[in-house]
């Protein structure tokens, strides 16, 4: 049986962050507008714990959403200790947290090993510095670079943050700032497409024609040549995406970007969308049948079958099946 991973979230918002970056309104994007209490953690656990199957699968839980390193020592330290019973009784195998580059240091990095903390992301955004002053960051490359040393040097898995379509963001500075989080040694990251939500600096830049967001069609093509260069490197992608609230459903506060609930779905299409071109070669041939490992039936097909509809222009019969000994994106084509 296949392990699962699964985090359950609690959302700080904004707690302890010294800058109001362009694009940030983490009361918006994370449903969080007070810092939860004691209960509210345990509540929010307990909550999830009754939904995820707990054999044969890690949990781990998260704080995001703030600059949780930036809380004094204290209330970190009362967080984090809500979380241990659940560590002890093994309901919970680890703690990750979120946080900004310029708010590690030793003093930082003892409080949370203490206290079992696994996995430390760094909002790096981007590895561009006239970027990072475009949406007034308030951190260098540097201060990314030092704290990923460091939590590296004292044990933590390190995962690197990183945005796309920021002012000032080009494909070759995204794929730049992607290199660089491989070189750091990260082994996970979240790509997030820059959007444009109510009540940030950026609306005002957008409204005032200041700033232009990617398309979607721009942001999945970036995204497909990011992820490629984390598979190379080993990288895990957790999430691409912005992980909505019910206000960037419906889009009371989505002003505008790249925002699409299965962003990632589209991504692994046109991935795959560029693997199967090459079968054209095969017009003449009425039928084709193509094998792909069991997890990439669905992104093979594509999104609304956008794949198998290109391939219908060339074959008249089209099948996708699974064949559980392929791995990563092994394919192979029958035409009999």
């Amino acid at each position: 049986m296949q392990i699962k991973h699964y985090t359950i979230p609690i959302f700080i918002p904004e707690l302890a962050c010294p800058f109001q970056c362009i694009f940030c309104n983490q009361r918006k994007t994370s449903r969080q507008l007070t810092v939860p209490t004691k209960k509210q953690v345990q509540q929010i656990i307990q909550d999830n714990l009754t939904t995820i199957p707990s054999q044969n699968n890690i949990i781990e839980l998260g704080f995001f959403g703030g600059n949780f390193t930036g809380i004094a020592l204290e209330k970190q330290e009362e967080l984090l200790q809500i979380v241990h019973p659940y560590l002890e009784s093994k309901k919970i195998s680890s703690i990750r947290i979120s946080t900004r580059p310029d708010y590690i240091n030793d003093n930082i990095l003892k409080l949370l090993k203490k206290h079992y903390v696994k996995t430390i992301e760094l909002g790096a955004q981007s590895f561009d510095e006239e970027v990072l002053k475009l949406s007034k960051r308030g951190h260098t490359t540097d201060d990314t670079v030092n704290a990923s040393q460091m939590i590296l040097n004292n044990g933590f898995s390190l995962g690197l943050q990183m945005m796309i379509g920021l002012p000032g963001d080009t494909l070759k500075r995204a794929i730049y700032t992607a290199t660089k989080i491989a070189e750091l040694g990260a082994d996970n990251t979240r790509i997030y497409p820059c959007l444009v939500i109510k009540g940030t600096k950026l609306e005002k830049l957008y409204l005032n024609n200041e700033y232009k967001p990617l398309s979607i069609e721009e942001a999945v093509s970036r995204s497909k040549e990011i992820l490629k260069i984390f598979e190379q490197n080993g990288v895990n992608v957790i999430r691409m995406g912005l992980h909505p609230s019910e206000g960037i459903l419906n889009r009371t506060e989505l002003v505008a970007g790249p925002f699409h609930n299965s962003f990632r779905e589209l991504v692994l299409t046109e991935i795959w969308n560029d693997m199967l071109k090459p079968l054209f070669k095969f017009q003449k041939v009425r039928k084709c049948t193509i094998f792909v490992p069991s997890n990439q039936l669905n992104y093979a097909i594509g999104y609304k079958s956008k794949n198998k509809k290109m391939l219908y222009q060339y074959f008249e019969k089209v099948n996708f099946k699974k064949d559980s000994s392929l791995k990563g994106r092994e394919f192979y084509v029958d035409n009999n």
